[in-house]
């Protein structure tokens, strides 16, 4: 609630201290929610983490998600950056 303005459980919250061109910041990730979420999204635990950490990275570069428009471009963003990550 403090920091995010809603009483749900996140999987990672950011905090941006960046100063002019410096990126400077905090990304907590709960591994109990990625775990979930990787469940849910069908998806392995370890994609699901890269594609969180690729997502709080975003968020040091100002990239937002919180209307619709923004949410897509996020989402564009990480599909990409997860694109070019080594075939398994």
């Amino acid at each position: 609630m403090e920091f995010l303005d809603h009483d749900t459980y996140t999987d990672i919250i950011t905090f941006d201290y960046n100063r002019g061109n410096m990126i400077i910041g905090e990304i907590y990730m709960s591994l109990d929610m990625i775990q979930e979420n990787s469940i849910k999204n069908k998806v392995s635990f370890e994609d699901e983490f890269n594609r969180i950490l690729i997502h709080g990275l975003l968020h040091l570069l100002g990239y937002k998600d919180k209307d619709p428009d923004d949410k897509i471009l996020m989402t564009q963003k990480e599909d990409y950056y997860l694109s070019l990550q080594p075939q398994k």
